[in-house]
């Protein structure tokens, strides 16, 4: 029997793409064919994993690819997409609860629906609950590590374990979930009651701060870079003359330096070749090392 025809035991053939475009699951617009595209529920999870294993076929998981830059010869193998199919949102007792493919937006809007306060500095950010658990993701003075109260994670091992926030030793862009070969199924975030309108009051000023200062109206992968210890990422790459800088269809956002953007027509080696370039100069005049936020995936 075949990959494909025990994947079609698995999971329903309208959950299996093939050769799917991977530009249309990244926020950077960008990316080659995925072999198979698969996106399971939670019960299909571990199974579709346990596969991929038992056949050696290689295999990556996603979100809504906010912070994904796949090459345009695409990605061999498997991507499993952690999205709509696990994207429940809900209130355990004080605790709200999401799925892994849940967005962060969403999430926001139902804590705020909930009266719950503390997940406003989320509600802009284009990732899923997953990824901003294993990425510890924040803005605006908020990171996951403030709220978080447990993640249920699919270790590599094929164990459920539920991980509190000191278990996941989140610190700058960092969990342990890697480590653990792990996936994020659903987590849990402890907030505090406040008047729906304060929080939505708050989450509209964050929204508004977002369109002034960062290039919203081109696709991207947010903030390119992480920052340097001492330094602020954009302002070494706008010092260092690179502002507008563009190779083929990328630029270095003119709103905000520490964006790179896709102007309409780039491929990913037109934004790669720009990340490359910014990191390369930023060094020699300097002396700083600019390290991606973004990850590298896929066939260049």
């Amino acid at each position: 029997m075949t990959f494909q025809e025990r994947l079609y035991k698995i999971i329903a053939k309208e959950q299996v793409l093939m050769e799917e475009p991977m530009s249309r699951h990244t926020t950077f617009r960008v990316g080659g064919p995925a072999e198979y595209f698969v996106t399971p529920g939670e019960e299909e999870l571990a199974p579709v994993l346990a596969l991929c294993k038992e056949e050696g076929m290689p295999f990556q998981i996603i979100g809504n690819g906010s912070n994904l830059l796949v090459g345009d010869q695409g990605i061999r193998g498997v991507v499993i997409e952690i999205g709509s199919r696990l994207s429940r949102v809900w209130t355990e007792g004080e605790l709200l609860c999401a799925q892994a493919g849940a967005s962060l937006a969403k999430t926001a809007q139902e804590a705020a629906r909930a009266s719950l306060s503390g997940l406003e500095f989320a509600s802009g950010i284009p990732g899923t609950v997953g990824g901003a658990v294993v990425m510890n993701a924040g803005a605006y003075g908020g990171e996951m590590k403030d709220v978080l109260k447990w993640a249920l994670v699919l270790c590599g091992d094929g164990t459920l374990r539920q991980l509190s926030r000191e278990e996941l030793q989140l610190s700058y862009r960092h969990s342990v979930v890697p480590e653990l070969n792990g996936i994020v199924v659903k987590a849990a975030f402890a907030l505090e009651p406040a008047e729906e309108r304060l929080i939505r009051t708050k989450m509209e000023l964050l929204k508004n701060q977002r369109i002034q200062k960062q290039p919203l109206e081109y696709p991207s992968a947010g903030s390119t870079f992480k920052r340097p210890e001492g330094y602020f990422a954009g302002k070494l790459i706008m010092d260092a003359g690179l502002r507008g800088y563009r190779v083929g269809g990328a630029q270095v956002s003119e709103k905000h330096c520490g964006f790179v953007i896709n102007r309409g027509d780039a491929t990913a080696a037109d934004i790669l070749g720009l990340i490359r370039h910014v990191q390369r100069t930023v060094k020699e005049r300097f002396g700083v090392e600019l390290e991606t936020e973004v990850k590298l995936t896929g066939q260049f």
